[in-house]
């Protein structure tokens, strides 16, 4: 026998535990008005000491996070900043001006000064003052930073054993490129006068084998995932000397904003707006003869699959569990050929583009749209195939080494450089071997130094500004306090004073509300007045 019970909505002793399940919850509610009004969803809270007022306060900052299932809020303002970058330095017309200032006089007091006590340091060897030559070697350097002198100084130190040199002879197998002098000049040409086209370029990597439509391999079995893993790891390395090639191909510093996005089969592959305009066929020419050798020991076979080396602390070295020995060391390893041979793939897509047109936006659009996303969730993994074919990606990651200090090394018999106790075989840290990066351990955003000649810190102080100066239009001044006179600390565990996230989000949207309405109230100031209606 059921009895229909009618409730009302504030009639909460007549609802059953599941129609109370049901209703949002109060820090569900902020944090869906913190969305809504931009703010971040997930601070995290600094102690903030005013050392003229005595104030203290807490602070909530944002998380700063650049993927939308985390922190929406906070990766949409990070992908309209790289529209921006992009925006800025893809078709720019002038020659951005990166001349040095000449050295001061305090500079080079303190540099004459470092080259005294460099010496001296030298002279003293292994001494006890040594030890405050070396101290005082690294408080100039810190000096000379805080001066503005940039770039790596010499360490006092002696560098240690040089790594092997590798032949630089091209391979037979890929083509031969010209090569020109590369000029110091990051602008394309302009042609009839006033047109300065600049690109866009695609790049992906060779095929592993035939797939699907929807990027599972026709046959799994005969799928190389073994190269596909291993091209993933070592994709920013074949990228960057694509750079290199195109660079000494045309001859000028082509300076580029990419992206790296998978495509449906799980490889990465390459979206790129370049400055200036290149011919299309010299473009497929340095992408054929472009690959990146990985000149690291021979790691095809397991060495060890069930029983695993341990460490050896009276040897300070991995052993094997049965005979003892110690595992060949990094420096030992016998390497005569490339372990690997990465190549882009014959898909390249390359595309001129004007400036300011609808083209570009739409361009700059598409290179952004994933940035949002983790590439774990930009690979579909809707139906079973999928995911099977993903769990076979991700087991070859697992054991595929990332670097030369990867703890996958001690499975192919190989003691990585810097092996030490806390070391695992097997289970390395690196994000190539984590599912949500797909072998893919670098940025997700590659823009040369001479893009845009401003970093995102530099695009949001811009942004920044440009709303000071409206505000200050309609007479709203909002002073900023002098950092100097601020002290941040993080919050100490168990601070019984730190207010609760909740009342942080209630103060942060309540905030954000004013401001907005402050900078509509500038933006309508600054509109002209519609002349559409005539007069009474």
């Amino acid at each position: 026998m059921s009895t229909n019970i009618t409730t009302f909505p504030g009639d909460v002793a007549g609802q059953t535990r599941a129609q109370r399940m049901r209703q949002h919850a109060a820090l569900d509610v902020t944090k869906a008005a913190a969305e809504q009004h931009g703010v971040c969803v997930r601070p995290f809270t600094m102690e903030v000491e005013d050392h003229e007022s005595y104030e203290v306060r807490y602070v909530a900052v944002p998380c700063g996070s650049t993927v939308e299932s985390v922190c929406a809020p906070c990766a949409k303002k990070a992908k309209a900043l790289r529209m921006a970058q992009c925006r800025e330095g893809w078709h720019m017309e002038v020659e951005p001006d990166f001349t040095p200032e000449p050295a001061t006089k305090d500079q080079t007091e303190l540099l004459e000064y470092r080259a005294d006590l460099f010496k001296a340091y030298k002279e003293e060897g292994g001494s006890a003052e040594a030890d405050e030559l070396r101290e005082e070697i690294h408080s100039v350097d810190e000096e000379l930073r805080q001066l503005g002198v940039r770039g790596r100084l010499p360490s006092p130190d002696d560098p240690g054993k040089r790594p092997v040199k590798r032949s630089t002879k091209r391979r037979q197998d890929a083509p031969d490129l010209p090569r020109r002098r590369v000029e110091k000049r990051t602008v394309g040409r302009e042609f009839a006068g006033a047109f300065r086209p600049s690109m866009f370029v695609t790049l992906t990597l060779d095929t592993y084998g035939k797939v699907r439509d929807d990027g599972t391999p026709v046959d799994p079995d005969t799928y190389d995932y073994r190269r596909a893993a291993r091209d993933a790891v070592h994709f920013a390395s074949l990228v960057d000397r694509w750079w290199q090639n195109l660079r000494r191909v045309v001859g000028w510093d082509v300076q580029y904003f990419a992206t790296v996005e998978p495509q449906k089969r799980a490889a990465p592959h390459l979206h790129a707006a370049l400055r200036g305009s290149i011919p299309h066929e010299l473009i497929r020419l340095v992408t054929a003869a472009t690959y990146h050798q990985v000149w690291w020991p021979n790691h095809d076979e397991r060495v060890y699959v069930d029983q695993l080396p341990v460490w050896d602390f009276d040897a300070k070295a991995f052993v094997d569990l049965d005979t003892r020995r110690a595992l060949t060391t990094w420096e030992d390893a016998e390497v005569e050929e490339p372990a690997h041979v990465a190549r882009f793939g014959r898909q390249v897509h390359s595309k001129g583009i004007l400036g300011g047109s609808e083209e570009a936006g739409r361009h700059i659009g598409y290179l952004t749209k994933y940035l949002t996303k983790s590439i774990g969730e930009v690979v579909e993994q809707d139906t079973e195939r999928q995911r099977r074919h993903a769990d076979r990606l991700a087991d070859e990651l697992a054991v595929t080494p990332c670097s030369d200090r990867c703890a996958n090394w001690l499975l192919y018999g190989v003691q990585p450089r810097g092996a030490n106790s806390r070391m695992s075989p097997g289970r390395c840290k690196g994000r190539a071997h984590r599912r949500a990066t797909l072998g893919l351990p670098g940025r997700r955003v590659l823009v040369s130094r001479k893009w845009s000649g401003k970093t995102l810190a530099d695009h949001k102080a811009d942004r920044k500004r440009f709303v000071l100066q409206a505000l200050r239009a309609v007479r709203i001044e909002k002073p900023e306090k002098d950092p100097a006179r601020l002290v941040w600390h993080k919050v100490r565990p168990g601070d019984p004073n730190v207010p609760p996230r909740a009342h942080l989000l209630m103060h942060a949207i309540a905030q954000r509300v004013t401001w907005k309405a402050e900078y509509d109230r500038a933006l309508l100031a600054a509109q002209p007045p519609d002349l559409s209606a005539t007069a009474a």
